[in-house]
């Protein structure tokens, strides 16, 4: 796992202005999915707030914070190659211990609950 300890730098004005054009690439998409409610069929609504946000996140991906975003989503693939993940066995063994721990539970709280309730009632008089 690699780790990046340096200061980052902090945005320069062309991410700002990056930043800036891919928050008004995704309005406009949502801009044209209500504006043209009537006049455009629902399928080219949708896909014009696709393309927005499509458009949006390329740009995005262009700027600083966007790079460091790639490097975290390979860093993080790259890890995961890495994990061991259980056998078909092992996974359903424990998750019958899982709905075993959680019936139990469920059961404790009840009869807690019940207990309580006796004890209110009780005490009330009811």
């Amino acid at each position: 796992m690699t780790s990046n300890s340096l200061p980052r730098p902090s945005a320069g004005s062309a991410d700002i202005v990056k930043y800036v054009l891919a928050a008004l690439l995704v309005a406009a998409g949502v801009f044209v999915y209500y504006w043209f409610d009537g006049a455009l069929p629902g399928v080219a609504r949708v896909l014009a707030v696709v393309a927005g946000l499509g458009l949006g996140v390329w740009v995005f991906l262009l700027t600083g914070a966007g790079a460091r975003a790639r490097e975290f989503l390979s860093e993080s693939r790259f890890e995961l190659r890495k994990v061991v993940w259980p056998t078909r066995q092992e996974a359903t063994r424990t998750m019958w211990i899982v709905v075993i721990a959680v019936i139990a539970i469920s059961l404790i709280l009840a009869a807690f609950d019940w207990i309580i309730q006796l004890g209110v009632k009780t005490l009330l008089g009811s």
